[in-house]
């Protein structure tokens, strides 16, 4: 059952597509790491790391079209599953720093006996064990998401309405964490991290690890999300985005479709916060505003919603972009992501991967009745020289 389930996800544009990201995962650690710095294909630490984070930011505009693309569900919250998972792994990283910090304090972190803490809180046990890190990247984000979802689906609470109230969660979040007393690090969040599992996480090998195990993540996530689109629960699914009332007229439990859905689509973005934290050094309270959830929705537009490859290249195309202009216009970063995004909405309202397919689809549509026209013309004289 398991197996059929999967392979049913390996379709054709899905398997060239991870094929790809499978290839990044390789090729670019071993430019960096086999390659000398002087050698043209070399590709500097940095990079690779600024690469990493355009992956984890797939991951994120991935996990978002699983709910909009498919189920219908503009959230413009999905930064906070996003900045949830990186806590986790930086509370992690933070308790591997140990005495070595600036106060020198073995078990609490830097930040908290700067403010005279005397004790470590009680949610930051088991942090130092790196398997519970995991398991709470996991299930910190899921369990908001389906109590928040346990209550807005069965209200019924849909459209816009649905938007500004997951837009108001992420804002009050970032509120909340940047509170000194949440404990938390407050406004400077937590950073200075020195190892994960052992290993410095400025080594290059380390570096190189963590841009991989971006790539597989999202290549798994990939897989995963195509095989619920194309099962018989993805026909659901899209049945739920296009007639909602439909389908709950036929028997299905709704709330309890947008609730998996939903919860599976926040676990997806908490992988890509924890990846995220250790590759860029740093998590604090700026990664739950409210505007790094609406460019994840740009993202996802640009690339094309409801097709979970577009995501990606929007994800990549957009964030690319925006270290570019930041860099040599960054006064005029805002004015060019806004008209692209507008761009987009006039334009190419299917984004770049579902214009193209869309351009496919008409091209073998007109093929075909060139082929029928071609056909009914031969007939007659077919028939004339039967009947000789």
């Amino acid at each position: 059952m398991i197996s059929s389930f999967i392979l049913r996800a390996l379709e054709g544009r899905i398997v060239v597509t991870v094929c790809i990201i499978l290839a990044v995962a390789l090729l670019v650690p071993a430019s960096n790491l086999l390659l000398s710095p002087d050698n043209a294909l070399h590709i500097p630490t940095y990079v690779m790391s600024l690469m990493g984070k355009y992956l984890c930011y797939a991951l994120l505009a991935l996990a978002l079209d699983l709910v909009w693309g498919y189920c219908g569900i503009l959230s413009l919250g999905h930064g906070a599953f996003f900045a949830l998972g990186g806590y986790a792994m930086g509370m992690y990283l933070m308790r591997q720093i140990g005495s070595r910090g600036v106060y020198g304090d073995p078990v609490l972190p830097d930040f908290m006996v700067f403010l005279n803490w005397k004790q470590l809180p009680w949610f930051w046990h088991g942090f130092d064990m790196f398997w519970f890190a995991c398991a709470m990247v996991l299930v910190v984000p899921g369990l908001l998401a389906f109590v928040f979802g346990w209550f807005a689906f069965r209200s019924r609470v849909n459209g816009v309405y649905l938007s500004i109230i997951t837009q108001a969660m992420t804002y009050a979040l970032m509120l909340a964490f940047f509170r000194n007393d949440m404990g938390f690090g407050g406004n400077n969040g937590l950073t200075d991290y020195k190892d994960i599992l052992g290993f410095s996480v400025q080594a290059d090998g380390t570096r190189a690890v963590l841009f991989s195990l971006s790539a597989i993540m999202l290549s798994l996530c990939l897989v995963l999300a195509s095989a619920i689109t194309r099962s018989k629960f993805g026909k659901v699914l899209v049945g739920v985005r296009d007639a909602e009332s439909r389908v709950r007229f036929l028997g299905f439990r709704v709330e309890n479709i947008k609730l998996f859905t939903f919860v599976t689509s926040a676990m997806m973005a908490g992988i890509a916060g924890a990846l995220f934290v250790p590759q860029v050094g740093i998590i604090n309270p700026g990664e739950f505003a409210p505007a790094n959830s609406i460019e994840v929705v740009v993202w996802t537009a640009v690339g094309g919603r409801g097709t979970l490859i577009g995501p990606i290249i929007g994800a990549v195309l957009v964030n690319g972009g925006k270290s570019f202009f930041t860099g040599a216009f960054p006064e005029f970063w805002l004015y060019a992501l806004g008209a692209l995004f507008i761009f987009v909405t006039l334009f190419m309202p299917k984004g770049i991967v579902g214009t193209v397919q869309a351009a496919l689809a008409n091209r073998k549509a007109v093929k075909a009745a060139a082929r029928a026209q071609a056909q009914n013309n031969d007939t007659p004289s077919t028939q004339i020289q039967a009947a000789e």
